[in-house]
């Protein structure tokens, strides 16, 4: 049972990444922004599921495997994060790079201190 809710999560995630970028594509700033988007989007979901589990028991463990393995899973993606900040390196955006890197680790940093201080 577990694999199915993961697997049902992790295509709910993917999908959930797919349409931020289709959103995102249509803006000046399309390179990274989808990205940190949905990695921030995946940090604030797990990390109210974290603290729904241990703070308040209110999230059965089946969610768990649904929401944090999978739709968590397939919504963020560290590969494309660093693909993407190579491709600005490259291009010669390093200010927009280290500002992804900044922005994208510091702000989901900050979401799990928030949610589990």
């Amino acid at each position: 049972m577990n694999f199915l809710l993961i697997f049902l999560g992790g295509g709910l995630g993917s999908v959930t990444r797919f349409g931020i970028s289709l959103l995102v594509a249509k803006t000046a700033l399309h390179t990274g922004v989808s990205t940190l988007i949905s990695n921030v989007v995946a940090c604030l979901l797990l990390a109210g599921v974290i603290f729904a589990f241990h703070q308040k028991n209110l999230v059965p463990d089946n969610y768990k495997y649904f929401v944090l393995i999978g739709i968590c899973g397939g919504l963020s993606t560290f590969s494309t994060f660093s693909y993407e900040t190579f491709e600005l390196l490259k291009q010669g955006m390093i200010a927009w790079a280290i500002a992804n890197i900044v922005i994208s680790c510091g702000l989901c940093l900050v979401i799990f201190y928030v949610f589990t201080k």
